[in-house]
């Protein structure tokens, strides 16, 4: 897994971008680098926002080759994935653990700092969990006032 404080260093040095896609084997380029920026400004991201928005910066970039990148940032632990259900999935930068709140109206996906309740070992007899998710689902802000005007 890469290191937090080296995902938290995107943010602000290009440099250290440089040095974790070298630590994690991959090659150094432009779209990369320019996807690892667009997911540090704005984590939850779908394929189609990152390739919008890297295209008007770099030029020409397809869906295909974004597709590519966040696979190999998923597998090297830069980015996770998380899928919202009846949605496309969204993307952000690997980092300490954390749970999601999703709201059913837009689909807008927000951090929450909660740690996830203990498996129940009664009920996972022989099996070997690891990691629990907890999504909360409701309104975000945005749309519950917009709903209440």
């Amino acid at each position: 897994m890469v290191g937090l404080m080296a995902l938290n260093t995107l943010a602000t040095d290009r440099d250290a971008a440089i040095q974790l896609l070298r630590d994690v084997g991959l090659r150094v380029t432009s779209p990369r680098l320019e996807v690892l920026q667009l997911l540090t400004a704005e984590p939850h991201q779908d394929v189609e926002s990152i390739t919008a928005a890297a295209r008007n910066r770099l030029g020409t970039l397809t869906s295909q080759a974004v597709y590519e990148m966040l696979r190999n940032f998923m597998e090297t632990g830069l980015v996770r994935k998380f899928e919202r259900p009846g949605r496309t999935a969204v993307f952000e930068l690997a980092g300490a653990p954390h749970q999601h709140a999703v709201c059913h109206r837009c689909g807008r996906v927000a951090n929450v700092e909660v740690e996830a309740p203990a498996a129940p070992k009664q009920a996972l007899r022989g099996w070997r969990v690891d990691d629990t998710e907890v999504v909360y689902h409701g309104e975000c802000p945005d749309c519950r006032k917009r709903g209440s005007e």
